[in-house]
């Protein structure tokens, strides 16, 4: 069978290379002159299924308005983006602040992670494949008292999903990341999660994408993806800067741009685009950074370490 794959990022790549492995033709679509330049470049490269928590919970929509009085918010709305798709999105979002959604939502996220997790882990195994990855674990620190006790609501579902995790204390926090030695006085404990990894999403995505090539996936870069054509239930082609290409079958794997050419052909997909920030450092003092992958749990914040010579700081929204 031949299958168009329209993106090559982290997931259009990944998604070539098993549809290869399965004996298909592939060839994956993108307007980037390589693969993973677009929302898979930068990142706060933790593969964190432990910490897997839906954005929609209890308190949110009161955290969210004293949010929008601080300096250093971590969501941020702009006026002059609101628009009806922002609204239906933060009117779902709004309608899920319920304890009882956020356990099903929460659980049922967990469950697909931690798979996606261990298909990863056996990827890794079958093809040796490596991305400054590393398996040491994630922290979510915690500033405050009340912090300390929501994350009590937090292991019980993490318990129900079999999910590892350990509480501790501040000093117990400094023992697997003495390089936060510095900020102890911040610190009131953190959630750790063993089974959470870290790595380079933009370096993974490129050297999967060199194995999925000698496995006979094609790629066409510089072209762009302009719409699709369907009738009735079935598609039967793409139109794109190149011409009109046509497969057996298609996947749709261009994150947030996704909605736009699924409109036309009247399927609604409740994706929205939110924007992020992220920063590579270099490493000054060794002795003063996280070893693996910590999260700040006010700011929403995370760092990961991932080579001696980088740190990775990412806005997780």
């Amino acid at each position: 069978m031949k299958i168009i794959v329209m993106g090559a990022g982290v997931i259009g790549v990944t998604t070539a290379w098993y549809l290869a492995e399965q004996g298909h033709e592939v060839e994956v679509i993108d307007r980037q002159p390589g693969v993973g330049l677009e929302t898979s470049f930068a990142n706060a490269g933790q593969v964190s299924p432990g910490y897997s928590t839906p954005w929609a919970m209890p308190g949110l929509p009161l955290k969210a308005a004293r949010w929008m009085f601080q300096k250093h918010a971590p969501l941020v709305v702009r006026a002059a983006a609101v628009n009806a798709p922002m609204l239906r999105f933060m009117t779902q979002l709004l309608t899920n602040c319920t304890h009882h959604a956020y356990d099903i939502n929460k659980s049922r996220m967990l469950r697909i992670a931690e798979y996606s997790r261990d298909c990863q882990a056996e990827l890794r195994r079958s093809t040796g494949i490596t991305y400054d990855d590393g398996q040491k674990g994630l922290i979510q620190l915690f500033r405050t008292d009340k912090q300390v006790e929501h994350a009590y609501e937090d292991m019980r579902l993490l318990e129900e999903s079999g999910v590892k995790h350990d509480l501790l204390g501040t000093d117990d926090v400094l023992k697997y990341e003495p390089g936060l030695t510095g900020a102890r006085h911040l610190l009131k404990g953190g959630l750790r999660l063993p089974g959470d990894e870290s790595g380079d999403a933009y370096l993974f995505t490129q050297r999967l994408a060199a194995m999925a090539a000698e496995k006979g996936v094609s790629f066409r870069f510089r072209t762009e993806i302009e719409a699709i054509e369907a009738a009735s239930d079935a598609i039967y082609g793409i139109r794109t800067s190149a011409g009109r290409l046509t497969a057996d079958a298609y996947v749709l794997a261009l994150g947030s741009y996704s909605p736009r050419l699924l409109k036309p052909i009247e399927l609604d997909l409740p994706v929205y685009p939110v924007k992020g920030y992220s920063l590579t450092a270099p490493i000054t003092d060794e002795r003063r950074v996280p070893t693996s992958t910590v999260n700040d749990e006010t700011y929403k914040v995370a760092m990961t370490r991932l080579a001696i010579a980088s740190a990775l700081v990412g806005r997780q929204n």
